[in-house]
């Protein structure tokens, strides 16, 4: 299975928080990052990350292109919804691919918690 991890600058440390608590369900996973969240994650946890280019520069795309040829089986994407973001028509195509191909998407805490709870205990269930 793989996983995606992104995070804006503003959740950043959410996201590493996120990863220390889940670091024994994630390593268990094929694990993927836009470009400073991936290496902020990997500094703390040691997980093994593929690091895309930073969201920006093109990671986003580069992981909706994963998406899209589904290759991407889950997304932990924690948003910033009180900043405007340069790249934000990336943010909306990657978010519209995982509802187009039915992925898994947690944009805050509260439901990436969900999400890698359900991993944890096996409940997760994969289309």
């Amino acid at each position: 299975m793989k996983i995606a991890l992104i995070a804006h600058d503003k959740k950043k440390n959410e996201i590493t928080e996120l990863a220390i608590k889940y670091q024994d369900v994630l390593k268990n996973y094929e694990l993927y990052a836009t470009g400073t969240t991936g290496t902020l994650i990997m500094g703390e946890t040691g997980l093994k990350i593929k690091r895309m280019k930073s969201g920006p520069l093109g990671g986003d795309q580069q992981i909706g292109a994963m998406l899209a040829d589904g290759e991407m089986d889950l997304v932990i994407f924690l948003r910033d919804p009180l900043t405007a973001q340069p790249h934000e028509p990336d943010v909306s195509a990657l978010l519209r691919l995982c509802d187009v191909q039915q992925i898994p998407l947690a944009t805050n805490m509260s439901s990436a918690i969900v999400m890698l709870e359900a991993l944890k205990d096996g409940t997760f269930i994969k289309l």
